[in-house]
């Protein structure tokens, strides 16, 4: 099995021993994707809503550099740190699929690197 690895600056470098994503054969699995800005480092969380925007435009350039985009998503799983919260980046995150949604968990959890409310993993087939 061959394994690629993807990068990209435009979103953000991790933040541990993790690449950003994985290509083997057509599957693309993508790290976990918290709110922090690509450009500054800095976390864009003054919201629930700006959070998941930019754990979206992360998870995007992350697809676009593996030559995909989010119809080819497949599988997601969504970290929450208060499951109460679920509607509203339920709401977020439904818009940035317009074709057939992709299967999905979404658990909550204790905490979250740096203490965000959500990240966001996943799978495309490409």
């Amino acid at each position: 099995m061959e394994k690629q690895i993807i990068n990209t600056t435009s979103a953000p470098a991790p933040i541990g021993p993790y690449n950003q994503a994985v290509r083997t054969g057509n599957l693309l699995f993508i790290s976990g994707q918290i709110c922090l800005d690509p450009a500054t480092g800095q976390l864009r969380n003054t919201d629930l809503q700006e959070e998941t925007h930019q754990v979206m435009h992360n998870l995007k350039a992350i697809l676009q550099e593996a030559g995909g985009s989010f119809s080819n998503v497949v599988k997601t799983t969504i970290f929450l740190t208060d499951m109460n919260r679920f509607s509203e980046v339920n709401e977020i995150y439904g818009k940035y699929f317009s074709e057939a949604f992709p299967a999905r968990e979404t658990v909550q959890v204790s905490a979250l690197p740096r203490f965000v409310n959500v990240e966001i993993s996943m799978i495309a087939a490409l």
